[in-house]
Formats: structure tokens, sequence, C-alpha cells
């Protein structure tokens, strides 16, 4: 399926919520395993570097950016 799903994560000590669909999810928890961090973690950097542009979207565009680099999302993109 690739309904969004609402979760709920820590960033800066503050809860904020998340809708993603399904397997930006999936791609998410791939590439943080892969840089041996936790998927809270890599969305706190991808906030961090984000600018004005939503955090759904600057994850999406992220997974995309990590997706279509040399290697896919096993070689993780640089969130900042």
């Amino acid at each position: 399926m690739s309904g969004i799903r609402k979760r709920s994560v820590m960033i800066a000590g503050h809860p904020t919520s998340v809708s993603l669909e399904e397997p930006f999810w999936e791609a998410l928890r791939e590439i943080a395993s892969t840089r041996r961090q936790s998927v809270q973690a890599l969305i706190g950097a991808i906030d961090a570097g984000r600018g004005a542009q939503n955090l759904s979207s600057a994850i999406r565009v992220y997974v995309l950016a990590a997706v279509r680099a040399p290697g896919g999302a096993q070689a993780g993109a640089d969130p900042g």
C-alpha cells in the first residue's frame, strides 16, 4: 500500500508529525540503517537543511536524491 502514514517524531526536542507515503517511510528506514543512524536522527538532519520547504516535501526530495545517487539508497545522500 502507498497510503499516507502520519508518524510522530522529536526534532530538536520538539514533537512534530510527518505524513509520508509508506514507500517513503520504507526508503527512509533503509537510508538511516545504511548510515547507522535512527530515522529520527536522519529526519532531524533533513529538517536542519531544508530551508523554507515543507518537512514532508524535504524528506521526499531527500529520498529521491538518495535513490538517484550513484549506489542508490545504499549510498545515502548528505541531508545538508
